[in-house]
């Protein structure tokens, strides 16, 4: 027979081995908390502490406090609400986002959807709903909330009961293409601003990016009020996050950040349900503890919400202890199996283990005892939680929220290793859903799955409007209005690099020095959010430490090394630059917040990031996906750009791909320019698309690291360098029209490689037509949507690439420091019968000199010579 008993899984206590001089010592700390109160007890302990760590002892207090609640019964407030009212709505939009997700399974299987994770923290959203996340209003400027990506079905249930969707929209879940041919609106997976714009405000449903976002939101709101921009006092950071998702290193990797900016306008709620979504967090361990000791140890307020008010009767009768050991040896696998069992099993397994824990379940039945509640699913016990959480000052707070993943589903799916995936649901199981909630709906309607919906002018949806009412309005709702932002014109700033005059200078010099012009706009300059990851000094940027200073929520607390230097650093309360460390996952978390101020706040904001280039898209890819997700509206400046610029850093550090990847963003517009002037371009058009037009575009800017002779741009090329290429020069070779001709196409640092590579061309005899092609993705993106409607039978003009090389002649030969793939995505639009052969920097990089890099790639000038030798036809 299995034996089912924990006992063989605990551990023995320590020995104690003189148990008499261990209770004098405990009565006489209760006497001290008696007598003297907490504070004093407090007081004694920091001192013996103190003591305890000096090296004959070695010790130091532990971070995990007892598996109880953090405000016990005597402290919680009284609930303000109407408890039977919010758990009567609770349980129908538990039934309407289950009902959604099976209907969906029933129609199309491959759909899939997740019942379980709602179902764990529906009562953790409700109370949020009804008493603490503030919409945007004359009043307020609105809280932020992060929801927890699996649980998106229980958001949409309850924007059915509130109106702002339909039984259609339901009944269209994951199915956004065929919803609208419907009527009906599609609803996307998780949340998603760029497919649900009116609605989602946040993405999260690449777990862990949502954590690390909502840090950096809750940093920038104070970077907003501290410079004076936006007062967002009063305003809260919500964010509703899972236990499993804790493993992923961005939900983790800006917690001391958040705690030393003491961010107490950010409040994070982890559903610890102990499940991932193949089995137990901590099968092992338990992952409340886990979580209770590191973020105590990073400076959070942590507040334990573990059990219900079922079990308060029980603590109050434990007067021996019994249940905060049995509690404290069980891991978190085990409290699985007791979630996925009946109140029998429980009474035998768990209150079996000692005579202790016996007595205290004397006089419960098997479903009362089935019926204990953990604390995220207890209105009251969360809402003590909130509260506290809310309140507290000084530091960011975390609850750490114990429910039962599947709550409600029963044999079906509570606590089971497969409820992640359960998204169907027999008869049996439908009704017996039904009756644990006591839903309004008759067998046949459960078996249907259909909707549930009160009248209007019920008391649950009177309830339901009205406390969304006083808190605002409703949420999740995204909202876009911001006026449009003033740009300067171009040659008030940036006349340097358009008229060069074959100055040298590389483009993130002439980056750098644009950017120092525009801060000085008296209107668009407070609203630029510089920001670098440790890397200011790299890119020539220490001019803008005095200029504009890096913000800093204390100030500057000490007198920098190199105060006499014209470059100091200087630090400042009302700081501009963002100096984030050695963190490219915070800074673009950072950037995220900032190109999204437009919509979060109804504030437009422009923020630069500049970066090794190498380290954005490749490195913190999904966050820049994220930040797409949402529309976000900046400049990423990918600084020491291209394979072979960076040449002394070799392999990890040289890029050659980041224009491959970008050009996979949609609303990513990717530039490679080769000069100054187109650089100054590309800004100035880029800030009237997102601050005047007001498009959700966000551009991707390469920049080098090389000096260089600056040419003036030629007049009137300006629109073609925001398409993508412009004539750049023709040079004629001394045999004038007889002589065989080519087209060198060539973007950023290669460019210059392929102008020498025309001049040697030329002086040997072959005639050169040299185009600089700015963005390689525009030409083709625009060339692949001329070629769709071609193919729909739509009449569409030739591609703008194709037209521009219909003036030149000869095969065309294309070269970047990128993998050949880049100049590849133009293939199809080179003009018929012209032969087309692309170089690049494929394979890894190296380290080395630049000239060495080129020619190891075929990329200098002789390189580009010899390939357009091969490309002429045999004479």
């Amino acid at each position: 027979m299995t034996d089912h008993s924990i006992s063989r899984f605990l551990a023995a206590d320590a020995a104690d081995v003189d148990p008499l001089e261990t209770g004098e010592w405990r009565d006489a700390f209760l006497a001290l908390v008696a007598t003297h109160g907490p504070a004093r007890a407090r007081f004694i302990l920091d001192q013996l502490a103190a003591l305890a760590r000096g090296p004959h002892v070695g010790w130091s207090p532990e971070l995990v406090t007892p598996y109880v609640n953090t405000i016990d019964v005597d402290r919680q407030p009284a609930f303000p609400g109407d408890l039977a009212i919010e758990e009567k709505l609770a349980s129908l939009m538990r039934w309407n986002a289950l009902a959604m997700v099976a209907r969906a399974n029933m129609a199309y299987g491959e759909l899939g959807g997740h019942i379980a994770s709602y179902a764990s923290a529906a009562d953790l959203f409700e109370v949020g709903f009804n008493h603490f996340f503030h919409g945007r209003s004359e009043q307020h400027g609105g809280d932020l909330v992060f929801f927890q990506p699996h649980s998106a079905p229980g958001v949409y249930a309850r924007a059915y009961l509130e109106g702002r969707l339909t039984e259609a929209d339901l009944a269209h879940y994951r199915q956004e293409i065929t919803g609208p041919r419907h009527g009906a609106r599609g609803l996307s997976s998780y949340p998603h601003p760029y497919l649900m714009p009116d609605f989602w405000q946040f993405p999260t449903g690449s777990m862990g990016l949502g954590p690390i976002s909502s840090i950096y939101h809750a940093r920038f709101m104070r970077y907003l009020t501290h410079r004076g921009l936006l007062d967002c006092t009063g305003r809260k950071v919500w964010g509703v996050f899972g236990d499993g998702e804790m493993d992923e290193p961005e939900s983790m990797s800006a917690l001391t950040l958040a705690s030393r900016e003491r961010l107490d306008n950010l409040v994070w709620v982890v559903n610890c349900n102990l499940q991932r979504l193949d089995g137990p967090v901590r099968g092992n361990g338990r992952i409340i503890e886990e979580l209770e000791k590191l973020f105590r140890g990073a400076g959070w307020n942590v507040i334990k919400l573990v059990w219900g008010s079922d079990w308060d009767g029980l603590f109050a009768r434990d007067v021996t202890g019994a249940l905060t050991r049995a509690f404290a040896s069980t891991v978190d696998g085990q409290m699985q199996t007791f979630a996925a069992k009946d109140g029998r099993f429980n009474r035998d397994n768990f209150f079996g283990q000692n005579e202790e824990l016996a007595r205290l379940a004397q006089g419960m039945t098997d479903e009362q005892i089935d019926r204990l509640k953990r604390g995220g699913h207890d209105l009251v016990k969360i809402h003590a939680a909130y509260a506290a959480a809310a309140e507290h000052v000084g530091a960011p707070s975390v609850i750490l929220a114990h429910t039962k993943k599947g709550y409600g589903m029963g044999s079906a799916g509570q606590g089971r290793m497969t409820t992640h995936s359960q998204k169907k649901l027999d008869g049996a199981a439908l009704i017996e859903f039904r009756n644990r909630f006591n839903l309004p709906i008759s067998d046949e309607q459960a078996r249907s799955l259909e909707f549930f919906k009160p009248p209007p002018d019920s008391p649950e949806l009177q309830y339901l409007h009205a406390r969304r009412a006083s808190l605002g309005g409703y949420l999740p709702q995204r909202q876009s209005a911001a006026a449009p932002l003033p740009v300067p014109e171009l040659a008030s700033y940036g006349s340097f690099a358009t008229a060069a005059a074959g100055r040298e200078m590389s483009t993130t010099m002439a980056f750098v020095r644009l950017l120092g012009s525009l801060l000085k706009d008296a209107q668009l300059g407070p609203r630029i959010v510089p920001i670098v990851a440790d890397e200011a000094r790299t890119f020539g940027m220490a001019n803008l430490f005095k200029q504009v200073g890096i913000y800093s929520s204390v100030g500057q607390r000490y007198e920098p090394e190199d105060i006499g230097s014209v470059l100091s650093y200087r630090e400042a309360l009302d700081g501009q630059i963002l100096e984030e460390g050695i963190s490219e996952a915070g800074a673009i978390a950072s950037w995220t917040a900032a190109a999204t101020s437009y919509s979060v706040h109804g504030l437009a904001m422009l923020p630069f990031y500049i970066y090794y280039s190498m380290f954005g898209f490749q490195r913190v890819g999904d966050l820049i996906w994220a930040a797409a997700d949402q529309r976000a509206r900046g400049f990423l400046l990918g600084a020491t750009s291209g394979r072979t610029t960076l040449a002394g850093e070799g392999l990890q550090h040289q890029d050659g791909s980041s224009h491959l990847v970008a050009a996979t963003v949609p609303n990513c517009r990717a530039y490679d320019p080769a000069f100054a002037g187109e650089m100054a371009v590309i800004v100035d058009r880029g800030m009237r698309e997102m601050l005047i037009d007001q498009h959700d575009v966000f551009y991707y800017v390469t920049l080098m690291n090389e000096n260089y002779a600056q040419p003036d741009l030629p007049a009137g090329v300006e629109d073609d360098v925001m398409r993508g290429c412009y004539r750049f020069a023709s040079y004629q070779a001394q045999d004038g029209g007889s002589a065989p001709r080519v087209t060198l196409l060539g973007s950023g640092a290669i460019l210059t490689e392929v102008v020498a590579a025309a001049r040697q061309l030329a002086a040997a005899g072959v005639a050169c037509d040299v185009f600089s092609v700015t963005s390689w993705s525009e030409l083709a993106r625009e060339g692949q949507a001329l070629e769709l409607r071609s193919l729909a039978g739509e009449a569409a003009a030739l591609p703008f690439v194709t037209r521009q090389l219909a003036g030149s002649a000869g095969p065309v030969i294309a070269a970047s420091d990128y993998v050949r793939a880049v100049p590849e995505s133009i293939r199809a639009f080179i003009p018929a019968g012209r032969r087309y052969l692309t170089l690049g920097t494929d394979g890894f990089g190296r380290s080395d000199t630049r000239a060495a890099l080129r020619e190891f790639f075929g990329v200098d000038a002789a390189g580009i010579v010899r390939a357009a030798r091969a490309a002429l036809p045999s004479p």
